[in-house]
């Protein structure tokens, strides 16, 4: 393979930029100062109060409606992009006369 330059192939890059990276790592490992080890070094901290560590139960019941609206949205815009031109182009109107449905009942519901 005359002219051809390794560097530029991905893995090769890849490699050498993971190289180069554990390096930087390392260097920085022996300039960093290390640090004492005291009793509350990992405790919370909020303004000068001891704060009490609480289990947190996480609620998702607001993620998933917004997370289903952006992905009929973003599926939406692909089907969109992907329609041919001509005739068919009604097929799409329809289409997006049933996601307005949908979309509607989502945000209703």
């Amino acid at each position: 393979m005359e002219g051809v330059n390794f560097l530029l192939f991905p893995p090769v890059a890849f490699a050498l930029f993971l190289l180069i990276g554990a390096l930087l790592y390392a260097f920085g490992a022996l300039l960093a100062e290390k640090g004492s080890d005291n009793q509350g070094k990992r405790h919370q901290y909020a303004c000068g109060e001891d704060v009490p560590a609480a289990k947190v139960q996480p609620d998702y019941s607001f993620f998933f409606p917004f997370a289903i609206f952006f992905t009929i949205l973003h599926v939406t815009a692909l089907i969109m992009a992907t329609l041919p031109v001509g005739n068919i182009a009604l097929m799409g109107i329809f289409y997006l006369m049933g996601i307005s449905i949908s979309l509607y009942t989502l945000v209703v519901r």
